[in-house]
């Protein structure tokens, strides 16, 4: 930090909801903080917001933490070199169009601009070469919303490592922290109190565009847990019968177990929240149209690309743009027959719900399980030597899927650095093997009660897809060579060594 009183430590480009709140937390943390944005309006605010918390929670403070600019010219004529400018502004053209600026206004070649936002991985591997000759292009991801951003957020940087040198201290501070006895959270919600002691959530990911590709994959995993919440919800409220409430209470108990999760936690909340307008619970007020920023969509993408199954995510996705057909679903609801009886309605109901939160488990675990697959799969694509301990670890604090259950996974990798698959760990195995019985019968009420529930059945297929030894695959392979000669492998032959089976002649089965 500096102590020069001319020169500032760190500048914030864009003071939206994320830019401001990590000027604040910076600040929070003793560092100097010069902030821009082009809106005025963000740069008073945010003037004002530190100046009204310096005053009501550091009242033996009385020098400004951070200094408003009118322009880039000013703003890096007060930061102290080697300048670190972090940019807080949307994805795509946005940050190039700082970047420019930057140039323009004369940035130097060893100052250290970092992209915070959510670009696409492959946009910042080119940004890095772009803009190699003007300055060192770093980037970090981050997750945790609003709340995690002003009081610590997961940091996943990649880049130069100089630059990470650089910046290591303000990350370390200014991150989530986690007990590192406990796993827990160490929380914090008041301004000016930052937390010194546990293990901060950020780590160095690695070269560029490896922070933002393990971002991407958070956010696919997100958009599966939301999912599969969301159809445990379906299943207690349409097919057991219960309230919003009471699922909200059946929530909060599990909350206490091995599903204990921000996500878990946030869903209880929600749907014991009454409408103010009407009263009734505001889950059945809010119209089921849900939205997407594209970063789910993009770890479907990969995975795709790549050939890694990862079919829970895919699956969320397509969730998402099913609920967008309202229309379409409103029409069809009135034409497409469904089962003439729900079949969970004279179930038992308490043990019903016991065998939904083991399916619910277990699709997590499967889950986790195709998100951490694909980034091995691209890490070895693209050359990158990921710690997938150290990422399990960022993320049990400041992020949105932050849980208990990344302990597990931060053990699992601990114990196995080359663990291939997270249903190869002994302790989820074993979990999931007691457990699977249950998944089933979940799965098996949904169906029979015509209950969409595409995240945990697609789980459970991804499990039972790799406990399989023998796949119909042969048959594909049958297949693909009788139409187009694509040729198939033998199990009584070498592996690599390929066959084509005259169809269309003599049937005879040639070597190639």
């Amino acid at each position: 930090m500096n102590n020069q009183s001319n020169l500032y430590d760190i500048g914030v480009i864009g003071l939206g909801v994320m830019g401001k709140n990590l000027a604040l937390n910076i600040a929070d943390n003793n560092y100097r903080v010069a902030a821009f944005d082009l809106d005025e309006i963000k740069v008073q605010d945010t003037v004002k917001q530190e100046e009204l918390e310096r005053k009501q929670f550091l009242k033996q403070s009385t020098q400004a933490r951070i200094l408003g600019c009118n322009n880039l010219s000013e703003m890096i004529s007060k930061l102290e070199k080697p300048r670190v400018l972090l940019l807080s502004v949307p994805a795509g053209a946005p940050v190039d169009g700082v970047c420019q600026s930057l140039i323009e206004v004369g940035i130097e070649d060893d100052d250290i601009v970092i992209d915070t936002g959510n670009s696409l991985w492959t946009d910042t591997l080119e940004r890095e070469k772009r803009y190699a000759k003007d300055f060192l292009f770093f980037s970090c991801a981050i997750s945790g919303g609003e709340v995690g951003a002003r009081f610590g957020p997961s940091l996943m940087p990649s880049g130069s490592l100089k630059a990470w040198q650089r910046i290591e201290p303000i990350w370390q501070a200014i991150a989530a922290k986690v007990d590192a006895n406990t796993g827990l959270p160490i929380e914090r919600f008041e301004p000016g109190n930052p937390v010194t002691e546990g293990e901060p959530c950020t780590t160095y990911i690695g070269p560029a565009g490896s922070g933002h590709y393990v971002k991407m994959v958070h956010n696919g995993i997100e958009y599966a847990d939301m999912q599969l919440i969301c159809e445990a919800y379906h299943l207690l409220n349409q097919g057991l019968g219960l309230s919003a409430s009471e699922v909200g209470d059946v929530f909060e108990r599990w909350n206490k177990g091995s599903l204990n999760s921000y996500l878990m936690e946030i869903s209880a909340d929600i749907l014991k929240q009454a409408d103010p307008l009407t009263g009734a619970p505001l889950v059945e007020m809010i119209l089921d149209k849900a939205g997407q920023k594209g970063t789910g969509l993009w770890t479907a993408v990969s995975s795709l690309q790549i050939g890694c199954p990862a079919p829970t995510i895919a699956e969320a996705v397509y969730a998402r743009a099913l609920s967008t057909q309202k229309k379409q679903r409103h029409q069809l609801s009135q034409r497409l027959s469904g089962p003439s009886q729900v079949a969970l309605v004279n179930t038992d109901k308490q043990a019903f719900i016991d065998q939904l939160e083991n399916a619910l488990y277990c699709a997590k675990v499967s889950c986790y399980a195709q998100g951490f697959q694909l980034m091995a799969m691209q890490a070895n694509e693209q050359g990158w030597q990921l710690d997938f301990g150290e990422i399990a670890k960022i993320w049990r604090a400041g992020c949105i899927i932050r849980a208990t259950f990344l302990q597990s996974i931060t053990q699992a990798y601990q114990q196995d650095g080359e663990l291939e698959n997270l249903l190869m760990a002994e302790t989820f195995a074993k979990a999931l093997s007691e457990k699977q019985q249950d998944w089933r019968v979940a799965i098996s009420g949904a169906v029979l009660s015509g209950i969409p529930a595409p995240c945990i059945s697609s789980a459970l297929a991804y499990y039972d897809g790799y406990r399989s030894e023998t796949l119909p695959a042969s048959l594909l392979q049958g297949q693909r060579d009788f139409f187009g000669a694509h040729t198939f492998e033998r199990i009584d032959k070498p592996h690599g060594e390929k066959y084509h089976l005259n169809w269309s002649g003599d049937r005879r089965i040639n070597k190639v």
